[in-house]
């Protein structure tokens, strides 16, 4: 049975939420996690203060209902289970999340699957700034697990990140993969400004056009047609996120880089299509 919270009391104060997740929710009464502390500005307060609680979180899935765009810190530590929240999301949804499901029928706001470990997020609408990406300070941002968002999302996409895939369905902003030490990012729509400045491997994708300008610390190798973006553009479809189908018979022009660093990283954009799409 799921666990449905549906959130009653909007207000102009952030309310976070951090470690409140279907695996800590497993085995607790109503009652108890009506008592769940949360915190509203700097107050803390009761969960069940601000959303109606009802179901069963024995099942370790939690159904969140409501404008949640001042709700901050949804499934964050997450380690198993499933979240869906129908409706926009605040900061921070998913950071460090280590395995289990999120779905956002929604909008996302900042540091979306920020310092992510494992398990999946799929957000249906936008993101913001910072998807995947490291908290100021830390050596490293996602390492681990995959980020789908059927829109856009802002600047820094991916910055520092360490293992796992983004893939945006719209366009992002500036410097994607900014200091990317591995990992995959796929654009299907636009860049902004220097995309992968100072990243040492993996693989970022922009397959819209038109395609952005790269920095000259970075040098055309190669095009070809990759049997492993073949599989991985499958996989996302087979999850739901929507593309041309043209792009599995294309063929991508890889530059590589960033030479300024290490220089083992790859953009691929679209240089052809294929006799046939599939």
């Amino acid at each position: 049975m799921v666990l449905k919270l549906s959130y009653h009391r909007a207000s102009p104060i952030p309310l976070e939420i951090e470690g409140f997740t279907p695996d800590w929710a497993r085995d607790r009464s109503l009652a108890e996690i009506e008592e769940f502390q949360v915190f509203h500005g700097n107050q803390s307060r009761r969960l069940g203060e601000f959303f109606s609680i009802s179901g069963d979180a024995s099942d370790q899935e939690i159904a969140f209902e409501g404008d949640l765009s001042g709700v901050h810190y949804i499934g964050a530590q997450m380690k198993a289970g499933r979240i869906r929240v129908h409706g926009p999301v605040g900061r921070h949804t998913g950071s460090e999340m280590a395995g289990g499901e999120m779905i956002v029928d929604g909008d996302a706001g900042l540091f979306l699957g920020a310092e992510m470990h494992g398990g999946q997020i799929h957000v249906r609408g936008n993101a913001g700034n910072l998807v995947g990406a490291r908290y100021r300070g830390s050596d490293r941002g996602m390492t681990g697990g995959t980020i789908l968002v059927d829109g856009n999302a802002g600047n820094e996409v991916g910055v520092a990140m360490r293992r796992g895939l983004i893939a945006i369905g719209g366009s992002v902003g500036d410097v994607v993969g900014f200091n990317m030490i591995a990992g995959t990012i796929l654009v299907f729509g636009t860049c902004g400004r220097r995309p992968g400045a100072g990243m040492r491997r993996g693989t970022i994708g922009v397959f819209g056009l038109p395609k952005p300008e790269l920095l000259p610390s970075f040098r055309l190798a190669s095009q070809f047609q990759p049997q492993f973006l073949r599989v991985i553009l499958k996989s996302l479809a087979a999850r739901g996120l929507r593309f041309d189908a043209s792009l599995l018979e294309s063929t991508f022009s890889a530059h590589r880089g960033d030479f300024v660093s290490l220089g083992r990283g790859e953009i691929l954009f679209r240089h052809s299509c294929g006799t046939s799409a599939t």
